[in-house]
């Protein structure tokens, strides 16, 4: 059973700080014991490995669901890596069909020649945009890059999913998977999915080499719980539990999510015994200077953000981080956080004294200063996320790289009644609306209408996707005295171009980056930052966020924010 992808980086559990080893008291605080995945999880990897469920399977594996393939699909053949010049690497699961994994890779390419990282990322892929089934439709990629999985289900209650906050529950997420167009089925095939996923999970009959991999068991063996075959570690607990041989369709792919979903959660960077983050040389610093690891009970993101600032920026004599006996052996690069990280933590962390209320008019007057980022506004730590979504200038960036500066400023983008009165036309297809065309959750491309991606603008009043909509009014649209503050139509503009904020943590595990996998690089990041903020105060950044108003960085500015960033890098696996 594969208990190291659960472990999340334990060899860098013990730190090292300043050069100098912990003491025993101090390790032992560190280093909790070694735990024992809890059956949820064991089995929920393994239906997350599991490639049946696939519409390929469906079509080309016969009558019997226990028979291997006798030719795998050709879309997991190779590996999509997003670097010059095409990659040779045999795709993990080559020889079979798709499956979660697929898409959010972890040690399965593990010291690969070609592949970045040394074969290793935080379950998302090598991709720019992650490779899709062939099906009649034509589609050969998603339209966004695959999200990294570490951290993702952390969030607190009521945080949405997806870029684009499609789904209200984990849950939720892995059944639209599951169902859905990365798994190969088309809109309008949803039914057919449930029922070939149930068909799977109730004549899986354990034999198959996934299988030898958790105990030999059969899926509905497992599930029920119950038979003394079972061992221990793999006893499901009874929330858990159904017997898909009378389970509905519904009930038993329901209970595959929970499952799938458990694993997910299970999914963190490193932490000690206290639950404290303690994988990354920031980690290690904020530690050996006794500055605050993560907000008191009770205290919020963002005040808790303000508090490390003024930690920080209060350090007369800050102790650095050198071990040489703890060398990331993922990245290139040494355990360190010295002088220039102190600088990037400080710039990254520093609020603009003063920023216009309106970051879509030019900045006249007194000259903004420099090394200001801004950048916890929206990468809160300790997670480096507020779950929240914003308009990183992305999607205006790649749409305009194919269409010409200002393309996407110029893109008419109906209202929310003209959306909603002629769904087929604006919006993406789902199970009521199979043809739907969606032009605006697509690769940029050439119109009319043009093909782009609006991220929240696909979802909000969306009357197929009715599970987010009170989170996102809430999100969006808070009442202040009882009234709403905007019109439906006034939040529906402010959507656009709003994707899912990302974890910093482990960047260079999660490459290519941003929503499109545009940029290889966190200097290539930094430097389009840079560009689009510029762009924000001359009005020329469509739905410019608020947090771009008062951000000015320098060339050192952006150096000392590179040399931060990487020092946000563990070793997971």
């Amino acid at each position: 059973m594969r208990f190291n992808r659960w472990l999340a980086g334990w060899s860098g559990i013990v730190l090292a700080l300043s050069g100098a080893a912990l003491c025993a008291e101090e390790m032992a605080a560190e280093a909790p014991a070694r735990p024992v995945p809890p059956a949820e999880v064991e089995v929920g990897e393994r239906l997350f490995l599991e490639t049946r469920f696939a519409q390929f399977f469906f079509a080309h594996g016969g009558a019997n669901v226990n028979a291997p393939l006798k030719k795998g699909d050709p879309v997991l053949a190779k590996l999509a890596v997003a670097k010059l010049g095409s990659s040779n690497v045999r795709g993990p699961f080559a020889g079979q069909a798709m499956n979660c994994a697929a898409c959010h890779l972890n040690e399965e390419l593990k010291g690969k020649r070609g592949v970045p990282g040394r074969g290793v990322e935080t379950f998302a892929d090598f991709a720019r945009r992650s490779p899709v089934p062939v099906r009649e439709d034509g589609k050969t990629t998603t339209a966004r890059n695959s999200r990294s999985l570490v951290g993702a289900l952390e969030g607190p209650a009521g945080t949405l999913l997806n870029f684009d906050g499609e789904f209200a529950s984990a849950e939720a997420l892995v059944v639209g998977m599951i169902t859905g167009r990365n798994y190969g089925w088309l809109p309008g095939e949803q039914d057919v999915a449930r029922k070939h996923a149930a068909r799977v999970m109730r004549e899986d009959d354990g034999t198959g080499t996934l299988a030898a991999e958790y105990g030999k068991l059969p899926y509905a063996t497992l599930l029920r719980g119950t038979d003394a075959a079972i061992p221990e570690a793999l006893r499901l607990p009874e929330k858990f539990r159904v017997d898909v041989a009378v389970a509905s369709e519904v009930e038993v792919l329901d209970a595959t999510a929970r499952l799938i979903a458990a694993y997910v959660r299970s999914l963190k960077f490193s932490r000690d015994a206290r639950g404290l983050h303690n994988g990354t040389p920031y980690d290690a610093f904020l530690a050996a200077n006794k500055l605050p690891r993560a907000p008191a009970k009770g205290e919020t993101p963002a005040a808790y953000t303000r508090r490390l600032r003024a930690a920080v920026e209060a350090l007369t004599e800050p102790k650095f981080v050198h071990d040489r006996k703890r060398r990331l052996k993922y990245h290139d690069q040494p355990f360190h956080f010295g002088e220039a990280e102190l600088r990037g933590l400080k710039i990254f962390l520093r609020e603009p004294a003063t920023a216009p209320e309106d970051v879509r008019r030019s900045v006249t007057g007194t000259p903004m200063k420099t090394g200001a980022g801004n950048c916890a506004a929206c990468h809160t730590p300790p997670q480096f996320t507020d779950f929240a979504f914003h308009n990183t200038g992305a999607a205006q960036d790649d749409f305009d790289a194919l269409n010409g500066a200002g393309a996407f400023m110029r893109l008419d983008v109906p209202s929310l009644a003209a959306r909603n009165a002629d769904f087929d036309t604006w919006l993406p297809p789902t199970e009521k609306h199979p043809h739907a065309e969606g032009p605006f959750l697509a690769l940029p491309g050439l119109g009319p209408p043009p093909p782009t991606d609006l991220g929240l603008w696909n979802v909000y009043g969306n009357p197929d996707r009715p599970e987010p909509q009170r989170a996102l009014e809430r999100l969006l649209n808070p009442a202040e005295g009882g009234a709403e503050k905007y019109s439906r139509d006034d939040v529906l503009a402010r959507t656009i171009g709003r994707f899912k904020t990302t974890t910093l943590r482990d960047l260079g595990q999660s490459g290519p980056y941003l929503h499109t996998g545009r940029f290889r690089t966190l200097a290539e990041v930094l430097r389009f930052y840079d560009r689009v903020t510029d762009l924000a105060r001359e009005g020329k950044l469509r739905n410019a966020p608020e947090e771009f108003a008062g951000v000015k960085l320098s060339v050192d500015d952006l150096l000392a924010l590179e040399a931060f960033l990487r020092a946000l890098n563990e070793d997971y696996e």
